[in-house]
Protein backbone atom coordinates (compact mmCIF):
# COMPACT_ATOMS: atom_id res chain seq x y z
CA UNK A 1 0.00 0.00 0.00
CA UNK A 2 1.05 3.59 -0.86
CA UNK A 3 2.05 5.75 2.42
CA UNK A 4 1.09 9.41 2.24
CA UNK A 5 3.07 11.49 4.48
CA UNK A 6 0.68 14.14 6.10
CA UNK A 7 3.12 14.70 9.53
CA UNK A 8 3.63 18.26 10.54
CA UNK A 9 7.49 17.70 10.79
CA UNK A 10 9.99 15.85 10.61
CA UNK A 11 7.45 16.03 7.52
CA UNK A 12 8.01 14.61 3.83
CA UNK A 13 11.21 15.40 1.66
CA UNK A 14 11.55 15.28 -1.42
CA UNK A 15 12.27 11.66 -2.79
CA UNK A 16 15.73 12.44 -4.73
CA UNK A 17 17.01 14.44 -1.64
CA UNK A 18 16.43 11.39 0.53
CA UNK A 19 17.79 9.10 -2.22
CA UNK A 20 21.19 11.20 -2.96
CA UNK A 21 21.65 11.50 0.97
CA UNK A 22 21.44 8.27 1.60
CA UNK A 23 24.14 7.53 -0.92
CA UNK A 24 25.97 10.73 0.29
CA UNK A 25 25.90 9.02 3.54
CA UNK A 26 27.71 5.46 2.34
CA UNK A 27 30.11 7.51 -0.06
CA UNK A 28 29.76 10.86 -0.90
CA UNK A 29 30.92 12.27 -4.18
CA UNK A 30 33.62 9.10 -4.54
CA UNK A 31 35.59 10.31 -2.42
CA UNK A 32 35.98 6.73 0.16
CA UNK A 33 34.68 8.56 2.81
CA UNK A 34 30.62 8.87 4.03
CA UNK A 35 28.51 12.31 4.68
CA UNK A 36 28.93 11.53 8.40
CA UNK A 37 32.81 11.53 8.54
CA UNK A 38 34.06 14.23 6.67
CA UNK A 39 35.65 17.14 8.37
CA UNK A 40 33.33 20.53 8.70
CA UNK A 41 36.44 22.44 7.40
CA UNK A 42 37.44 20.35 4.64
CA UNK A 43 37.22 21.77 1.10
CA UNK A 44 34.14 18.93 0.48
CA UNK A 45 32.45 20.14 3.14
CA UNK A 46 32.75 24.10 2.26
CA UNK A 47 31.50 22.94 -1.16
CA UNK A 48 28.60 22.10 0.47
CA UNK A 49 27.82 24.88 2.28
CA UNK A 50 28.63 27.45 -0.28
CA UNK A 51 26.33 25.64 -2.58
CA UNK A 52 23.72 25.86 0.10
CA UNK A 53 23.84 29.31 0.32
CA UNK A 54 24.53 29.87 -3.00
CA UNK A 55 21.08 27.93 -4.09
CA UNK A 56 19.51 29.91 -1.19
CA UNK A 57 20.01 33.48 -1.91
CA UNK A 58 19.04 32.54 -5.58
CA UNK A 59 15.82 31.06 -4.94
CA UNK A 60 14.59 33.33 -2.94
CA UNK A 61 16.38 36.39 -4.39
CA UNK A 62 18.06 37.40 -1.20
CA UNK A 63 19.76 41.21 -2.02
CA UNK A 64 22.87 41.82 -1.16
CA UNK A 65 23.21 43.29 2.30
CA UNK A 66 22.07 39.89 4.06
CA UNK A 67 23.80 36.94 5.18
CA UNK A 68 22.69 33.47 5.33
CA UNK A 69 24.15 31.10 8.70
CA UNK A 70 22.94 27.84 9.51
CA UNK A 71 22.80 26.91 13.12
CA UNK A 72 21.78 23.92 15.73
CA UNK A 73 18.92 24.45 18.69
CA UNK A 74 16.23 24.85 16.38
CA UNK A 75 13.78 28.32 15.95
CA UNK A 76 13.27 27.63 19.77
CA UNK A 77 16.88 28.89 20.44
CA UNK A 78 16.06 31.78 18.11
CA UNK A 79 13.28 32.74 20.28
CA UNK A 80 15.72 33.79 22.94
CA UNK A 81 18.46 35.15 20.59
CA UNK A 82 16.42 37.48 18.82
CA UNK A 83 15.66 39.79 21.95
CA UNK A 84 19.27 38.97 23.35
CA UNK A 85 21.31 40.29 20.23
CA UNK A 86 18.41 43.24 19.25
CA UNK A 87 15.99 44.17 22.14
CA UNK A 88 16.94 47.45 23.91
CA UNK A 89 13.66 48.95 25.48
CA UNK A 90 10.58 47.16 23.69
CA UNK A 91 10.02 44.90 21.39
CA UNK A 92 6.42 44.37 19.13
CA UNK A 93 4.83 40.85 18.88
CA UNK A 94 2.00 38.98 16.96
CA UNK A 95 0.24 36.85 18.65
CA UNK A 96 -1.34 34.03 16.76
CA UNK A 97 -0.47 30.79 17.79
CA UNK A 98 1.64 28.44 20.50
CA UNK A 99 5.11 29.43 18.66
CA UNK A 100 4.04 32.86 18.90
CA UNK A 101 3.65 32.38 22.73
CA UNK A 102 6.83 31.17 22.97
CA UNK A 103 8.80 33.39 21.03
CA UNK A 104 7.04 36.02 23.37
CA UNK A 105 7.65 34.22 26.74
CA UNK A 106 11.38 34.37 25.78
CA UNK A 107 11.46 38.28 24.86
CA UNK A 108 10.36 39.16 28.16
CA UNK A 109 13.73 38.18 29.76
CA UNK A 110 15.34 40.96 28.36
CA UNK A 111 12.69 43.92 28.09
CA UNK A 112 8.97 45.58 27.40
CA UNK A 113 7.50 43.38 24.79
CA UNK A 114 3.98 45.04 23.52
CA UNK A 115 1.92 41.97 21.86
CA UNK A 116 -0.03 44.52 19.08
CA UNK A 117 -2.72 41.69 17.91
CA UNK A 118 -3.75 38.08 19.48
CA UNK A 119 -5.85 35.57 17.80
CA UNK A 120 -5.85 33.42 21.22
CA UNK A 121 -9.85 34.66 22.17
CA UNK A 122 -10.48 32.61 19.02
CA UNK A 123 -8.19 29.60 19.66
CA UNK A 124 -6.01 31.25 16.86
CA UNK A 125 -8.62 31.01 13.85
CA UNK A 126 -7.25 33.56 12.07
CA UNK A 127 -4.70 36.14 11.20
CA UNK A 128 -5.55 39.45 13.21
CA UNK A 129 -6.09 42.51 11.59
CA UNK A 130 -5.68 46.64 11.64
CA UNK A 131 -3.35 46.75 14.28
CA UNK A 132 -0.60 48.96 15.04
CA UNK A 133 3.28 48.72 14.89
CA UNK A 134 4.98 51.08 17.48
CA UNK A 135 7.39 53.18 15.89
CA UNK A 136 9.42 53.06 19.02
CA UNK A 137 9.81 49.17 18.67
CA UNK A 138 13.21 47.86 18.61
CA UNK A 139 11.57 45.35 16.17
CA UNK A 140 8.47 43.49 15.33
CA UNK A 141 8.27 39.75 15.42
CA UNK A 142 5.58 37.68 13.60
CA UNK A 143 5.25 34.11 12.69
CA UNK A 144 3.85 33.39 9.52
CA UNK A 145 2.77 30.28 9.31
CA UNK A 146 0.90 28.07 12.07
CA UNK A 147 1.15 24.57 12.33
CA UNK A 148 -0.76 23.59 15.23
CA UNK A 149 -3.73 25.61 14.26
CA UNK A 150 -3.59 26.16 9.68
CA UNK A 151 -3.34 29.43 9.67
CA UNK A 152 -1.06 31.61 7.52
CA UNK A 153 0.52 35.35 6.72
CA UNK A 154 -0.21 35.22 2.51
CA UNK A 155 2.06 38.71 2.21
CA UNK A 156 4.87 40.53 2.77
CA UNK A 157 3.84 43.61 4.91
CA UNK A 158 5.44 46.94 5.39
CA UNK A 159 6.61 47.53 8.44
CA UNK A 160 8.14 51.12 10.16
CA UNK A 161 10.52 49.01 12.28
CA UNK A 162 12.41 45.70 11.59
CA UNK A 163 10.12 43.30 10.41
CA UNK A 164 11.93 39.75 12.15
CA UNK A 165 9.83 36.27 10.55
CA UNK A 166 9.64 32.85 11.78
CA UNK A 167 9.06 31.17 8.67
CA UNK A 168 9.89 27.65 10.12
CA UNK A 169 7.10 25.87 8.15
CA UNK A 170 6.03 28.00 5.14
CA UNK A 171 9.89 28.71 3.37
CA UNK A 172 10.05 28.38 -0.08
CA UNK A 173 6.27 27.71 -0.34
CA UNK A 174 5.76 30.90 -1.75
CA UNK A 175 8.15 34.04 -3.22
CA UNK A 176 9.32 36.23 0.07
CA UNK A 177 10.25 39.52 -0.94
CA UNK A 178 13.30 39.25 1.57
CA UNK A 179 13.68 42.97 1.11
CA UNK A 180 11.19 43.81 3.48
CA UNK A 181 12.45 41.70 6.36
CA UNK A 182 15.39 41.94 8.61
CA UNK A 183 15.81 38.45 9.79
CA UNK A 184 13.90 35.59 8.28
CA UNK A 185 14.66 32.02 10.34
CA UNK A 186 13.37 28.28 11.13
CA UNK A 187 13.42 25.22 12.00
CA UNK A 188 14.78 23.13 8.23
CA UNK A 189 12.36 20.22 9.23
CA UNK A 190 9.08 21.18 7.56
CA UNK A 191 10.14 22.54 3.97
CA UNK A 192 13.51 22.10 3.88
CA UNK A 193 15.91 19.66 5.08
CA UNK A 194 15.67 17.10 8.51
CA UNK A 195 15.40 18.31 11.74
CA UNK A 196 19.13 19.21 13.30
CA UNK A 197 19.49 22.41 11.05
CA UNK A 198 18.05 25.75 11.83
CA UNK A 199 18.36 28.66 9.04
CA UNK A 200 19.01 32.48 9.31
CA UNK A 201 18.79 35.11 7.17
CA UNK A 202 19.95 38.49 8.49
CA UNK A 203 20.49 41.65 7.19
CA UNK A 204 23.83 42.91 8.18
CA UNK A 205 22.65 46.12 9.36
CA UNK A 206 20.84 44.83 12.03
CA UNK A 207 23.82 44.51 14.03
CA UNK A 208 25.24 46.22 16.97
CA UNK A 209 21.96 46.98 18.27
CA UNK A 210 21.86 46.42 22.09
CA UNK A 211 25.05 46.88 24.84
CA UNK A 212 24.78 43.88 26.57
CA UNK A 213 27.08 41.68 26.48
CA UNK A 214 25.97 38.27 25.09
CA UNK A 215 27.58 35.00 25.52
CA UNK A 216 29.54 33.93 22.36
CA UNK A 217 27.21 31.26 20.52
CA UNK A 218 24.55 33.19 21.56
CA UNK A 219 25.61 36.01 19.34
CA UNK A 220 25.15 36.33 15.86
CA UNK A 221 28.09 38.55 14.85
CA UNK A 222 29.98 35.05 16.06
CA UNK A 223 28.53 32.80 13.33
CA UNK A 224 28.52 35.85 10.80
CA UNK A 225 32.33 36.39 11.34
CA UNK A 226 32.91 32.62 10.56
CA UNK A 227 30.02 31.87 8.54
CA UNK A 228 28.02 29.11 9.91
CA UNK A 229 31.41 27.67 10.60
CA UNK A 230 32.64 28.57 14.46
CA UNK A 231 31.80 25.51 15.50
CA UNK A 232 30.85 22.27 14.32
CA UNK A 233 28.00 22.48 11.70
CA UNK A 234 24.94 19.67 11.41
CA UNK A 235 26.63 18.74 8.28
CA UNK A 236 24.20 16.20 7.71
CA UNK A 237 21.26 18.25 7.87
CA UNK A 238 23.02 21.21 5.38
CA UNK A 239 23.89 18.53 2.70
CA UNK A 240 20.01 17.65 2.71
CA UNK A 241 19.14 20.80 2.40
CA UNK A 242 21.19 21.35 -0.80
CA UNK A 243 19.22 18.57 -2.29
CA UNK A 244 16.35 19.81 -1.44
CA UNK A 245 17.29 23.34 -2.80
CA UNK A 246 18.21 22.13 -5.74
CA UNK A 247 15.08 20.21 -6.63
CA UNK A 248 13.37 23.07 -6.05
CA UNK A 249 15.33 24.49 -9.11
CA UNK A 250 14.55 21.87 -11.05
CA UNK A 251 11.26 22.45 -10.80
CA UNK A 252 11.65 25.91 -12.09
CA UNK A 253 11.64 27.95 -8.58
CA UNK A 254 9.87 29.17 -5.38
CA UNK A 255 6.60 30.26 -8.07
CA UNK A 256 6.49 26.99 -9.48
CA UNK A 257 6.02 25.41 -6.00
CA UNK A 258 4.19 28.17 -4.77
CA UNK A 259 1.42 27.08 -7.59
CA UNK A 260 1.63 23.46 -7.00
CA UNK A 261 0.94 24.30 -3.22
CA UNK A 262 -2.16 26.42 -4.35
CA UNK A 263 -3.48 23.16 -6.27
CA UNK A 264 -3.00 21.13 -3.26
CA UNK A 265 -4.75 23.53 -1.14
CA UNK A 266 -7.55 24.28 -2.63
CA UNK A 267 -8.15 21.00 -3.77
CA UNK A 268 -8.31 19.73 0.01
CA UNK A 269 -10.00 23.23 0.90
CA UNK A 270 -12.72 22.79 -1.54
CA UNK A 271 -13.41 19.23 -0.18
CA UNK A 272 -13.96 20.09 3.59
CA UNK A 273 -16.59 23.09 2.11
CA UNK A 274 -18.65 20.77 0.20
CA UNK A 275 -18.73 18.26 3.11
CA UNK A 276 -21.49 16.99 4.93
CA UNK A 277 -19.92 15.96 7.79
CA UNK A 278 -15.82 17.56 7.91
CA UNK A 279 -15.72 21.67 8.46
CA UNK A 280 -12.65 23.65 8.97
CA UNK A 281 -11.30 25.63 11.60
CA UNK A 282 -9.53 28.56 10.22
CA UNK A 283 -11.26 31.70 8.78
CA UNK A 284 -11.05 31.30 4.99
CA UNK A 285 -8.77 34.72 4.34
CA UNK A 286 -6.18 32.96 7.12
CA UNK A 287 -6.03 29.91 5.88
CA UNK A 288 -2.70 28.10 5.65
CA UNK A 289 -1.40 26.69 2.11
CA UNK A 290 0.79 24.04 4.61
CA UNK A 291 -1.20 23.20 7.16
CA UNK A 292 -4.40 22.39 6.77
CA UNK A 293 -6.64 21.84 9.64
CA UNK A 294 -10.19 20.39 10.10
CA UNK A 295 -13.00 18.62 12.47
CA UNK A 296 -15.74 16.63 12.37
CA UNK A 297 -19.32 18.53 12.70
CA UNK A 298 -21.22 18.46 15.84
CA UNK A 299 -23.38 15.72 15.35
CA UNK A 300 -20.34 13.74 13.46
CA UNK A 301 -17.99 14.18 16.30
CA UNK A 302 -18.27 10.52 17.30
CA UNK A 303 -17.24 9.27 14.18
CA UNK A 304 -13.19 10.90 14.51
CA UNK A 305 -11.40 8.09 15.92
CA UNK A 306 -13.02 5.75 13.46
CA UNK A 307 -12.26 7.94 10.70
CA UNK A 308 -8.95 8.00 12.02
CA UNK A 309 -8.41 4.24 11.92
CA UNK A 310 -9.91 4.05 8.18
CA UNK A 311 -7.40 6.47 6.64
CA UNK A 312 -4.99 4.44 8.08
CA UNK A 313 -6.13 1.35 5.81
CA UNK A 314 -5.84 4.11 2.93
CA UNK A 315 -2.04 4.70 3.60
CA UNK A 316 -3.13 8.11 5.43
CA UNK A 317 0.10 9.23 7.57
CA UNK A 318 -0.15 12.11 10.28
CA UNK A 319 -3.39 13.50 10.02
CA UNK A 320 -4.44 13.25 13.61
CA UNK A 321 -4.61 17.26 14.98
CA UNK A 322 -2.44 18.50 17.27
CA UNK A 323 -3.85 17.77 21.02
CA UNK A 324 -5.02 20.97 21.60
CA UNK A 325 -6.88 21.64 18.56
CA UNK A 326 -8.10 18.04 17.75
CA UNK A 327 -10.19 16.78 14.89
CA UNK A 328 -7.39 16.21 12.08
CA UNK A 329 -4.34 18.21 10.14
CA UNK A 330 -2.80 17.84 6.67
CA UNK A 331 0.20 19.29 6.36
CA UNK A 332 1.24 19.41 2.66
CA UNK A 333 4.40 21.00 2.46
CA UNK A 334 6.34 21.53 -0.66
CA UNK A 335 7.57 17.79 -1.17
CA UNK A 336 3.92 16.66 -1.03
CA UNK A 337 2.34 14.99 -3.98
CA UNK A 338 -0.72 16.19 -5.36
CA UNK A 339 -1.63 12.30 -5.63
CA UNK A 340 -1.48 12.42 -1.58
CA UNK A 341 -4.08 14.98 -0.89
CA UNK A 342 -6.33 13.30 -3.93
CA UNK A 343 -5.91 9.96 -2.22
CA UNK A 344 -7.03 11.97 1.29
CA UNK A 345 -9.87 13.55 -0.24
CA UNK A 346 -11.17 10.26 -1.86
CA UNK A 347 -11.04 8.77 1.53
CA UNK A 348 -13.03 11.17 3.69
CA UNK A 349 -15.72 11.29 0.62
CA UNK A 350 -16.39 7.25 0.88
CA UNK A 351 -15.98 7.30 4.62
CA UNK A 352 -18.57 10.26 4.45
CA UNK A 353 -21.13 8.47 1.21
CA UNK A 354 -20.75 5.40 4.37
CA UNK A 355 -21.59 7.28 7.47
CA UNK A 356 -23.02 10.92 7.17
Amino acid sequence: MKKHNFNAGPSILPRIAVENTAKAVLDLNGIGLSLLEISHRSKDFQAILDETMGLFKELLNIPAGYQIIFLGGGASTQFCMIPYNFLNKKAAYLETGVWAQKAIKEAKFFGEVNVVASSSDKNFNNIPKNFTIPADADYFHITTNNTIYGSEIHEDMDCPVPLIADMSSDILSRPVDVSKYSLIYGGAQKNLGPAGVTFVIIKEDLLTRVERKIPTMLNYATHLKEPSLYNTPPVFAIYTCMETLRWIKGLGGVKVVQDMNIRKANLLYDAIDNSKMFVGTVEKDSRSLMNICFVMKEQYKDKEDAFMEFSKTKGMLGIKGHRSVGGFRASTYNALPLESVKALVDAMQEFESNNA
